[in-house]
Formats: C-alpha cells, sequence, structure tokens
C-alpha cells in the first residue's frame, strides 16, 4: 500500500512539475493572448470561433506579481486586460483567431477601446512563438491595405510576459449577467464603433 501511494505522489508531482500541464494546457493544443479592450468582450468574440476549447480573462504586459482588478484599473501596474485562448490547431487555426480579434476591436486608437479610456485598454497581439509574431505581423499588414477605412491601424504586435488570470468573477461574464454585459456593451457603443469600422467584414 505504502509503495503504491508513493509513486502514486511521484506521479501527480511529475505531472505537476510538467510546463504543458502546469499551464493547464493539455498536448497538443496551442495557446494565443489577445487585448480588445474589455476583456468581458473579447471573450465573448473568441467563444463564437469553432476549435477554441477554453477562453480565461486576465492581465499582462505590466510590472507587478498577482495584480488585482482595482489596480490594473488605477492605471498603476502598467498591465493591460486581455484574454487568454486556448486551442486545437486541428480545428482553427492562429489565423482564423487574428481574424477574429481584428474585426473585434477598433484598431485606429492606442491607450483606449470605445468608452474605456486608459493604458490598460490598449489594443494589443501578444505573441507566443515566432511564428505567431510572423503571422501577427503579415495579418497586420493586411488589414493596412485591405482596411475598409481611412485611419491607420496602430495595433501593436508585442512579445507575451507572464500572464494573471482575473477574478472568478470576470471569467464568462457574458455568460454569467447576460443583462449586465448587454447593457454595458451597448452603452459602451462598442458594437455601433466595430460595425462602422468593419461594416461586413465583423463576424
Amino acid at each position: 500500500m505504502f509503495i503504491r501511494l508513493l509513486a502514486l505522489q511521484l506521479w501527480l508531482a511529475a505531472i505537476a512539475a510538467s510546463p504543458v500541464f502546469a499551464q493547464g494546457q493539455p498536448p497538443g493544443l496551442a495557446k494565443a493572448t489577445f487585448a480588445a479592450g474589455c476583456f468581458w468582450c473579447t471573450e465573448e468574440a473568441m467563444d463564437k470561433v469553432p476549435g477554441v476549447i477554453s477562453t480565461t480573462s486576465g492581465y499582462m504586459g505590466g510590472n507587478k506579481k498577482n495584480p488585482t482588478y482595482q489596480e490594473v484599473s488605477s492605471g498603476a501596474t502598467g498591465h493591460t486586460e486581455v484574454l487568454q485562448v486556448v486551442y486545437d490547431p486541428a480545428k482553427v487555426s492562429y489565423e482564423r483567431l487574428l481574424e477574429q480579434f481584428w474585426v473585434n476591436h477598433d484598431p485606429t486608437v492606442r491607450d483606449r477601446q470605445f468608452c474605456d479610456i486608459g493604458s490598460q485598454y490598449r489594443p494589443s497581439i501578444f505573441w507566443h512563438d515566432e511564428e505567431q509574431k510572423r503571422l501577427a505581423e503579415t495579418s497586420k499588414a493586411k488589414w493596412d491595405k485591405a482596411k475598409p477605412f481611412k485611419q491607420q491601424i496602430v495595433t501593436p504586435i508585442v512579445k507575451a510576459t507572464e500572464f494573471w488570470p482575473a477574478e472568478d468573477y470576470h471569467q464568462d461574464y457574458h455568460l454569467k449577467n447576460p443583462v449586465r454585459y448587454k447593457f454595458y456593451v451597448t452603452g459602451c457603443g462598442r458594437y455601433a464603433r466595430l460595425d462602422e469600422l468593419w461594416g461586413k467584414l465583423r463576424k
């Protein structure tokens, strides 16, 4: 019995030590991170894409460990609200996720999105490897030429740093609080501005 218990403990320790399982990402899946203003809205947009396994609202790009929503909202930590997406590359490509990202944010502004103002709402593509960086830059160049609006695209493409999950009440907010979410997103003018920018390209 003791030997079995010891073997089980060693096996669980090995799994916990594995980088893949430590990040909660099973083998065969991939990770992407986007900032498009309020992470509630980014989550709603990405949840619609077939092949997306999970979405987690959180914070990235700052200088404080374990930041809280209140700290990030103050603008003092340097973080921006992001969504980390775990997806199945066999079912959806990173390029498809990029398409969904572009048409679901306003790429003509820097430290704001819609009614939310401040560096904590700055849009960005956070790449996790050189291939993601290349694909993101190619995608941005494509939209620079094909964009249906006159303003310049200013959304940056930057290297991913440590990701901090947001508090539980922020996760799946559009599903848990549909009435409050609809009131917020409509009042903020998000959909109206997206339609103005992207028109029929929005999905």
